[in-house]
């Protein structure tokens, strides 16, 4: 699914994009590592799977954001 939107988007407009995420997200970061997981069995009171989202800058090694969702 990630391949079939990402050869529909311009490179260009998703460069700039990002750029300007990471520049307002990353402090003096030039670039940031982003990875989530799923966690498997945390189900809420919903029947909602728990996600996790973490945000680590490449140059200082920085948390600059960690969100948990349902």
């Amino acid at each position: 699914m990630i391949r079939d939107v990402l050869v529909r988007v311009d490179p260009r407009q998703l460069d700039d994009a990002l750029r300007a995420w990471t520049a307002a997200n990353g402090g003096t970061d030039s670039a940031l590592a982003i990875d989530g997981k799923t966690m498997r069995g945390a189900i809420d009171d919903d029947g909602r799977q728990t996600h996790v989202l973490g945000i680590v800058g490449h140059d200082t090694g920085a948390h600059h954001g960690k969100k948990k969702s349902a």
